[in-house]
């Protein structure tokens, strides 16, 4: 029997550290990315599919300063909007392709999606959502000066970081579900288009990107997905990371994962917001996972990756 899964795909797998920032890049490496969704989809599961953004909507909110002067800079809730299109549109490309390829009945649809948050939320007093490509210590100095907040990204270079509050609530939840029998759904990419609700009840964008492992939790508990999968770049979560005591983690509890954490184990800009989410999600009673993309068929099979469980 398959199961209804929500995949969580990083924005660093979609533009990779240090890669130029072409389209034919990121194009080449969505279709690698999503042939192994396929491949999850011929198993007999249903899958709706979320994206990170940081490095797409850190360069086109840096094409937006580069024309300020010619053309008026958007909102960053607006350029969210315009990295949730042009990866969603890759995504649903490369996906209906290696449909064709292989004969599989089955369709995709990408749903622009705004995620509602709270405007007092706390992370807008303190931005921490790395975005963009990766600077030296020496370039992260010079755009401090020029009024940018920077911040180190676990050992890889410094980004350009903004807030980034909690998701409250998926839009479109009943029509993911009205489609996931019979259609791979992408949603809530970059997070989110993030939105808040005013006292009038209209809805109005605002100044941040949303964690995307933070949103596909919270879009796995709303369509109460079975599985809530976050694929990253790494087979495993690791303990002791890089050291000589390094051990791979394969299935674990909540309770030991809740240690880890705070033993701070996990690097705040990488492994510790995908493992938060798992716990989270894993206190439901069902199962998270994280583990590479190529091994993602063989982790729903529990043959691979880190399995947190009650």
């Amino acid at each position: 029997m398959g199961k209804s899964v929500v995949i969580a795909l990083g924005g660093n797998a979609i533009l990779q550290p240090k890669q130029e920032a072409t389209y034919d890049n990121q194009f080449k490496n969505v279709v690698s990315a999503t042939r192994h969704m396929i491949e999850m989809k011929q198993a007999g599961h249903k899958i709706v599919i979320t994206h990170g953004n940081g490095p797409q909507v850190g360069n086109i909110i840096a094409q937006n300063e580069a024309a300020k002067n010619v053309v008026e800079p958007l909102p960053i809730h607006v350029c969210n909007a315009e990295s949730q299109g042009f990866i969603g549109y890759m995504m649903e490309t490369a996906l209906k392709n290696h449909i064709n390829e292989r004969g599989i009945t089955s369709n995709v649809v990408t749903l622009l999606t705004m995620v509602e948050v709270d405007k007092e939320d706390q992370a807008f007093e303190n931005p921490t959502k790395p975005i963009g490509v990766f600077f030296s210590e020496e370039e992260a100095k010079r755009l401090e000066k020029q009024g940018y907040t920077m911040l180190e990204d676990a050992g890889r270079g410094y980004r350009r970081v903004v807030p980034s509050p909690e998701p409250q609530v998926i839009h479109g939840i009943d029509e993911i579900k009205r489609l996931i029998d019979d259609t791979i759904v992408i949603s809530s990419g970059g997070g989110g288009i993030p939105v808040y609700r005013e006292d009038t009840g209209q809805l109005q964008g605002i100044e941040a990107v949303i964690d995307k492992d933070r949103s596909g939790l919270k879009l796995a508990q709303q369509v109460n997905a079975e599985v809530f999968m976050m694929l990253t770049d790494v087979p495993n979560v690791y303990i002791n990371f890089g050291k000589e005591n390094e051990q791979k983690l394969s299935q674990i509890t909540i309770e030991e994962a809740e240690q880890y954490v705070a033993e701070g184990q996990f690097p705040p800009g990488s492994m510790l917001p995908k493992m938060q989410a798992a716990i989270e999600f894993a206190k439901s009673g069902k199962e998270a996972i994280i583990c590479s993309l190529d091994q993602a068929v063989a982790a729903l099979e529990g043959k691979a990756g880190t399995r947190i469980t009650q």
